[in-house]
């Protein structure tokens, strides 16, 4: 504890002093009521005596560089400042300012604690050969003090009734926590009493006294084991004591287990034993310590560690084998690295092969032991076998013969445990009797043969943990039910991710133009800047007159098509969204293209065109053969066969005389009376030829009363055929009909209809007659003509010139 001094004794010190410090070289005197040391924590006052010539200002100040304090006047020459509750070590000073004042003056405060009682105290009695041996004793310093603490421990040694005084022994060791001090014992001593004592500028602490019977601390040195000699499942090592014990332990491991210990050994006749570990695995590196005892007392220290491998085996279990199909011919095999358990040594090389069972051996490969893949060509009821070997020898194989069996999918449902693991779950669709486990595999979208990985499970299993995956990354995978033959039914999995985001980049578009349509595709935004598992795409397309459209597409399609665009400029610019939200659009997605107008057919060009057409049609109809084809086609468009009246019933029976025809006309019910003289008429006689001579026949059919342009087939003339038409007159007003009779001669034929009655006989007449192909010649129309003479009393002639231009075609 700070020592406070009383007040009457620092009045009496400034009174003394202040005579001596006019006459000294520094301008003032500082001390703490407190003293230099003082407990943190504490309050004190800090006083500043000055010289008598000092007439200027006074100040006090603490630390460095000095910060000016406030203090108070206690007489014409002190000042003094208040410390409260300090909390470190300080620097306090006082100054005089004056043009010419002497040096200033200063004082060092150290703040910490006193000495905590020492705790924790143990000896131990270290025996290390039959005449060295040294007794050891630690214990807790307790808190730091944060001043200079001496510690140091007091031992005494009773020898029979002579009790000599205690011997102080410095520290010899200086840890963190614990001190530590030895000191040199002889055979005979059989008990010690020891205690600590601390001391600081604060105060001292002293311990309890402890007294030790020496053989109940007695403790050997710690073994020593040479390095051992091991095979694949068995080591043997051999240990060295300064001094014969009553008990040795051995303990050994691998790299990653627990230490195990051998049975107890029981007691060492002789320095040096050698001893037998087995059971151990191969190609492992174990670990070896060694530690002894007394009969009575407490364990050595442990030994040094001595290590070594055991041999390699040939390894005990197949490989771990999974496989997916790279295309339809051909499998890709994967397989894990075995652990040390399972491999037994240190793998060299991997054997793949493929049986089918008409071709035999098809493929077979050794790769290096860093391989970890393989794609083998693959068909219907070929079988994979995967071995792993050592220098010892090559593992039992791992036979792949992978069909698919249809089964029930599985409920499948996936939760997110942390940043960088997910639990995938699955309720079973039905109970398998041949069912032997599952397999789950999972690998980034889009990079399942670069990046697959699988973990086997059991039958009874519905869940597995999937750890290490990459945060912001999208995960595919399936489920598979695997059967006792080797035949797989799986379920699968996708938009596994355990952290989302907006993606942070576009992707890249490229357009291709055709017409009015627009072929668009783009490629995936880099895996690092997705944010999650891609949701689907916005296609924006906007035209230079600002008109928008919006396309959604779907997050597994890659192109897309726009159709039927009007001619305009557009802009277009893609974006992709998680399920977080729609990302950016940039400058990398934005693209523009023309869509151009349809060029029309102009008019002059038509013009050509067309002519182009008549000119080619032209020539065509020079060809005899497209001529007939034509002439053909056109008399099909022709009206109906119209009958000639000159091959009628009543031709035949008229009486003809040479070169003349009197026509007798039977009036019934008409306006015109027999007085009246007919009209005569002077008609000139052609003949009528076939235009195709090869047919002996000719017909002809009466003409209709409402059609006056007969159409008849060409006939042979085998002599001169009058023609007559019938018509009617046009100088006659009457509507009155006639009747023709076949025996009656008249001058001419009424222009009228004939009576309901006379209809169906004219049918009749029309039936006698064949038909013909044309009523006038073929041969030159404006030939030489016949003249017969004669006259016909007829209204009027009217011919039908449609013959005319049927033949001149």
């Amino acid at each position: 504890m700070a020592v406070m001094l009383p007040s009457w004794t620092f009045f009496t010190a400034v009174i003394v002093l202040a005579p001596q410090l006019c006459a000294g070289e520094n301008s003032c005197s500082i001390m703490s009521t407190a003293g230099s040391v003082v407990e943190l924590g504490s309050s004190f006052k800090v006083y500043c005596t000055f010289k008598c010539p000092c007439k200027c200002k006074r100040s006090m100040c603490s630390d460095h560089p000095p910060s000016l304090q406030g203090h108070e006047v206690f007489n014409s020459t002190t000042v003094y400042f208040n410390v409260a509750n300090i909390t470190m070590n300080k620097t306090y000073s006082c100054q005089c300012d004056c043009p010419q004042a002497p040096d200033s003056c200063g004082m060092d405060i150290f703040t910490g604690y006193a000495p905590a009682l020492p705790s924790n105290i143990s000896c131990v009695y270290e025996v290390q050969t039959n005449d060295s041996r040294t007794v050891l004793c630690t214990w807790d310093r307790g808190r730091d003090t944060f001043l200079t603490t001496n510690s140091s421990l007091w031992v005494r040694t009773p020898s029979g009734q002579h009790t000599p005084g205690p011997v102080m022994y410095a520290v010899s060791r200086n840890g963190a926590d614990f001190l530590s001090a030895s000191l040199a014992v002889s055979g005979s001593v059989q008990q010690v009493s020891v205690w600590v004592e601390s001391k600081n500028s604060l105060g001292s602490a002293e311990s309890v006294p402890i007294n030790y019977t020496l053989s109940d601390i007695a403790m050997p040195s710690a073994p020593d084991l040479s390095p051992p000699t091991c095979s694949s499942q068995e080591c043997l090592i051999n240990v060295t004591q300064s001094v014969r014990v009553e008990t040795l332990e051995i303990q050994y491991r691998s790299e990653a287990d627990a230490w195990t210990s051998l049975p107890d050994s029981g007691g060492q006749a002789t320095l040096s034993l050698a001893r037998s570990i087995s059971s151990l695995r191969p190609y492992r590196l174990y670990h070896f310590r060694a530690r002894a005892r007394f009969k009575t007392g407490v364990w050595s220290q442990w030994s040094a560690d001595v290590s070594s491998w055991t041999k390699e085996e040939a390894p005990a279990t197949e490989p771990d084998v999974w496989h997916v199909e790279a295309d339809v011919k051909s499998l890709r095999v994967y397989w894990k690295e075995e652990d040390l358990s399972a491999a037994r040594g240190k793998i060299t090389q991997y054997t793949v092969s493929v049986h089918c069972p008409n071709s035999g051996l098809v493929f077979s490969a050794t790769l290096g032991a860093n391989a970890k893949n393989c794609t083998v060509p693959f068909g219907v009821g070929c079988g994979v076998k995967v071995r792993s070997c050592t220098s010892k020898g090559c593992s039992p194989p791992a036979e792949i013969s992978p069909r698919h069996k249809k089964a029930k999918p599985l409920q499948i449902a996936h939760e997110i445990t942390d940043q960088s693991s997910v639990a995938i779950s699955w309720r079973k669709a039905e109970t398998a009797e041949r069912q032997a486990g599952f397999v789950v595999e999972w690998y980034p979208e889009g990079h399942k043969l670069e990046e697959l990985q699988w973990i086997r499970l059991g039958l009874n299993d519905s869940r597995a943990l999937l750890t290490g995956l990459d945060p912001f990354e999208c995960y595919a995978g399936a489920v598979y039910a695997v059967y006792r033959d080797n035949a797989v039914s799986g379920t699968g999995f996708t938009g596994v991710a355990t952290s989302q985001s907006v993606p942070a980049a576009v992707p890249l578009v490229l357009e291709k133009v055709e017409g009015s349509n627009v072929n668009v595709s783009w490629m995936q935004i880099p895996r690092g800047q997705r944010g999650g598992c891609i949701t689907g795409y916005a296609i924006y397309l906007e035209s230079s007159s600002g008109d928008r459209q919006v396309f959604s597409v779907a997050a597994s399609e890659k192109t897309y098509g726009l159709v039927d665009l009007p001619p305009a400029t557009y802009t277009l610019w893609m974006t992709a969204s998680t399920s977080v939200g729609e990302g950016p659009i940039g400058p990398r997605s934005k693209v523009k293209f023309f869509i151009q107008q349809a060029p029309l057919v102009t008019l002059p060009l038509a013009a050509v065109l067309i002519s182009m057409m008549v000119l080619l049609l032209m020539c065509l109809y020079q060809s005899a053969a497209v001529k007939q084809r034509v002439r053909t086609y056109l008399q099909s468009l022709l009206p109906g066969k119209v009958p000639d009246p000159a091959n009628s019933k009543w031709a035949k029976e008229c009486v003809l005389q040479t070169g003349k025809m009197k026509l007798q006309l039977q009036w019934s019910m008409s306006s015109v009376t027999a007085e009246d003289d007919p009209i005569l008429v002077e008609v000139e006689e052609l003949p009528q030829q076939s235009r195709h001579p090869e047919v002996p026949g000719a017909s002809s059919q009466p003409p209709s009363p409402s059609r006056l342009s007969p159409v008849s087939k060409p006939t042979v003339l085998l002599y001169p055929l009058t023609t007559y038409i019938k018509s009617f007159s046009h100088d006659s007003s009457s509507s009155n009909q006639t009747s023709l009779e076949t025996n009656a001669t008249v001058d001419y034929i009424s222009a009228h209809e004939p009576e309901p009655e006379d209809e169906e006989e004219e049918e009749e007449e029309e039936e006698e007659f064949p038909e013909m192909t044309g009523f006038f010649p073929s041969h030159n129309f404006f030939g030489d003509s016949l003249e017969f003479g004669g006259k016909l009393t007829l209204d009027a002639v009217k011919i039908n010139c449609g013959e005319f231009f049927l033949n001149n075609f």
